[in-house]
């Protein structure tokens, strides 16, 4: 049994114990060599003697060190200590996104409209450049997302998820490996995750982070997969009404049953979140996302058009929601405003108006000449 101040392999010095799961226990501890502070995470001494998960887990820790990205905590080192092993990971101070949403609820609040945006984005970010080194997180959820102090976005346990999830498929069919209130439909029925398993799970968060709660809760872990493969998702903007309607669109479509009919990688849903973040930006002049956190009222219908109700953002004026077709309904331009309709002539339109007309009149003597002389 390990304790504050053991020493692994004569380097990595456990200074105290940060955190612990079914998998794994979490030390902060001091790299004797290089003397930087780590995290190391001790794998359960339960897989010591599974020496087909062995093999896949250092596989996987072997191409989750090869992520080197501002979004992913970077894997120093792997290795393994009186037949125990461990993995060392950049040390991230801060917070998980689950304690900081279960800070908002426990305000009677949720997060604000533009910081789960810009933390989506940057989640979103950082697993896309995992698909794109064909790795797949498989178990992407608000517990393996550290925030800093200044909301820059680690995301955590690349390899060891998806290890554990291919040994359990030799080992034992009915060992479902992850968490279920963020598993994929495909997930849920048994199937191997792929990167829209991922963006799913990206959705998932959105919606914990923008309402507050998950979009399916159920008293068992059997009814919940069910739900996960069955029903349809609820909207956002059902319980908070502060999202604008093209954001509630976005979460509803990377909740999809189908596979297909989400975004395809991670990366995908970052470029679309990006670029609607810029559009919503612009539309309001340089003015943000709302930004204050809306008060929960215990009993009330949300969702209902109230006078208090933040006006919507339509950040793609005369297109439709990326992603989503025709089908989708068109978003017309906001009406002008009264400043705009106060705004004189474009004095500069006039100008070269009457400059291209100059021009034009002299031309005149010129045609006039060239048919004087072909006539001649």
């Amino acid at each position: 049994m390990l304790s504050e101040g053991d020493v692994l392999n004569n380097r990595y010095k456990l200074l105290e114990r940060i955190g612990s799961g079914g998998m794994s226990v979490v030390y902060k501890a001091q790299d004797l060599v290089l003397g930087r502070l780590v995290a190391v995470k001790m794998l359960h001494e339960s897989f010591s003697g599974d020496a087909d998960f062995l093999q896949r887990f250092r596989q996987e820790a072997y191409a989750a060190a090869s992520l080197q990205h501002p979004n992913i905590v970077t894997v120093h080192d792997i290795g393994q200590d009186d037949g125990r092993q461990y993995i060392v990971m950049e040390y991230v101070e801060g917070q998980t996104l689950k304690e900081i949403v279960r800070q908002y609820n426990a305000q009677g609040k949720t997060m604000p409209v533009g910081r789960a945006l810009d933390l989506s984005v940057q989640i979103s970010d950082g697993i896309g450049y995992a698909h794109r080194a064909g790795l797949v997180h498989c178990d992407v959820k608000p517990q393996n997302v550290l925030v800093t102090r200044d909301d820059r976005i680690k995301v955590a346990d690349f390899g060891i998820a998806r290890a554990v999830s291919e040994a359990s498929q030799h080992i034992d069919d009915n060992r479902v490996w992850g968490t279920p209130q963020y598993f994929s439909p495909e997930q849920a029925a048994g199937q191997s995750p792929t990167p829209a398993s991922d963006v799913y799970a990206i959705g998932v968060m959105m919606f914990e982070m923008l309402t507050g709660r998950l979009p399916f809760e159920a008293d068992s872990q059997a009814a919940l997969a069910l739900k996960h493969i069955q029903e349809s998702p609820p909207h956002v903007i059902d319980y908070n009404p502060a999202v604008p309607e093209q954001l509630d669109l976005i979460v509803n479509k990377v909740l999809s049953k189908e596979a297909a009919g989400r975004y395809r990688t991670a990366g995908q849903l970052g470029r679309i979140l990006s670029t609607y973040r810029q559009s919503a930006y612009a539309e309001t002049d340089g003015i943000s996302l709302p930004g204050e956190a809306i008060t929960i009222v215990p009993g009330a219908v949300l969702g209902a058009p109230t006078s208090e109700q933040p006006t919507q953002i339509f950040p793609y004026p005369g297109t439709t929601v990326p992603g989503y077709g025709q089908d989708a309904a068109t978003i017309k331009h906001p009406p002008p405003t009264a400043e705009a309709a106060q705004e004189g002539p474009d004095l500069l339109a006039i100008g070269l108006g009457l400059l291209a007309l100059i021009a034009l009149l002299g031309l005149i003597p010129l045609w006039y000449f060239v048919y004087v002389a072909y006539a001649g």
